[in-house]
């Protein structure tokens, strides 16, 4: 028998003063109400009414008992109180991760317009670039670039991740302008040290694709170190366009070859599925679709 269905059968016997008026409010037989207190009673190896034939009165133990029953029932109705309330309302932290260069560039100036909009909720936000169990490190949502990896999370469909090759004006003023992919060989490359392939920039353009050699003096595991190298004048750096558009709209930095890049990498917001999301998780989800899916307008 169920014990949360015995305690509730007690409570209105207990308040209702009788076993029958209790069966009549829960919609059972007297005899069935009866059954639950003794299944209490029996579990606890104690009394908790004295019977009479006039009228039920409380042990010791059936008092104490009455109140802790009580509070139980009451911190139920709070808790599904809660859970509503966190329903409605957006409010309580989130933790997000998301890789190094957007996270940075692009969106933690939209998280600023999110909490500006969204005051009762905070945000944990963990900038890296590793491969992770985001549900067992305990992310609610995460962006990633590259393979999904885990087919059991949801995972939302973001504007592809782009990369670009760009150079200062003087570098190119001195050295010259490559007007090829082939051209890049003889220029002064600047290399991510954790690339696979460093010594090979893999680019997609009008002619299809190519692999082309490239060399260089500075290589280091940091893409916005390159862009500071880049920026006085060091080489040409190939890394995400979230990363350089700042310095190509102030025009620091010129594109190189702009209708040549690797190609595009799928970008995707992950979750774990819920039928009923928090209204905090839900705002969030929304809210970076609008400013991230591919659909969105790009600022």
């Amino acid at each position: 028998m169920d014990k949360l269905s015995s305690m509730a059968m007690f409570i209105r016997v207990v308040e209702s003063g009788s076993f029958s008026a209790a069966a009549e409010i829960a919609g059972v037989s007297p005899t069935m109400a009866g059954k639950h207190v003794r299944t209490i009673e029996e579990r606890l190896g104690a009394r908790l009414l004295h019977r009479t034939t006039r009228r039920q009165q409380l042990t010791e133990v059936g008092r104490l008992y009455y109140e802790r029953c009580k509070q139980v029932f009451a911190d139920v109705e709070l808790a599904d109180a809660s859970a509503n309330e966190l329903q409605a309302t957006p409010r309580g932290l989130l933790r997000i991760a998301s890789p190094l260069s957007f996270g940075s560039r692009r969106l933690v100036p939209a998280l600023s317009d999110y909490l500006t909009q969204h005051p009762l909720v905070s945000v944990d936000l963990s900038l890296n670039n590793r491969v992770f169990d985001m549900v067992e490190e305990g992310y609610e949502l995460a962006i990633r670039i590259g393979a999904i990896g885990d087919h059991a999370l949801v995972a939302r469909p973001l504007r592809p991740y782009r990369m670009l090759m760009a150079a200062s004006p003087t570098y190119l003023a001195r050295h010259g302008t490559p007007t090829r992919p082939d051209e890049l060989s003889a220029h002064t490359c600047l290399g991510l040290s954790n690339w696979r392939h460093r010594d090979h920039w893999h680019l997609l353009g009008p002619d299809g694709e190519r692999d082309i050699a490239v060399r260089g003096r500075l290589t280091t595991d940091n893409g916005d170190a390159l862009r500071i190298a880049a920026l006085h004048d060091a080489g040409i750096v190939l890394q995400p366009e979230v990363l350089l558009a700042d310095d190509l709209s102030s025009g620091h930095l010129v594109q190189v070859l702009p209708d040549w890049a690797p190609p595009a990498i799928p970008m995707h917001l992950l979750y774990a599925p819920d039928r009923r999301p928090t209204a905090k998780l839900r705002s969030m989800i929304d809210f970076l679709l609008s400013r991230f899916s591919a659909a969105a307008t790009i600022d």
